[in-house]
């Protein structure tokens, strides 16, 4: 009993900090659930063997998932920035799947 009080002691202040922040997930659900394809298929991304294709995997994986997550097609959004990238722009942050110029042209 004493070791389980003294773990909720310790996590107080993430509790608190829950609280203050209703933004805030009780849970990373979502984050492991947006992951879990990738750990299955694991397997499959043997070409991942070097660093740089690791990273390119990284890069890839994040761009379809917080394209997901902000309510685009991967396909379309990732087709969009090839296009955008290509005419080389000085700020890109209007290439940012949250930006809601780009979710309204989506």
């Amino acid at each position: 009993m004493g070791k389980a009080i003294a773990y909720n002691l310790r996590q107080w202040p993430k509790l608190v900090r829950y609280i203050e922040d209703g933004n805030l997930n009780i849970d990373n659900n979502r984050a492991e659930r947006a992951i879990k394809p990738f750990v299955i298929g694991r397997k499959n991304w043997l070409f991942s063997n070097t660093e740089n294709g690791a990273n390119a995997s990284a890069v890839l994986y994040s761009l379809v998932e917080t394209a997901k997550a902000n309510g685009l097609t991967p396909f379309d959004y990732i087709k969009f920035l090839f296009g955008e990238l290509i005419k080389e722009p000085e700020d890109i942050d209007y290439l940012l799947p949250w930006n809601t110029r780009l979710v309204a042209a989506k």
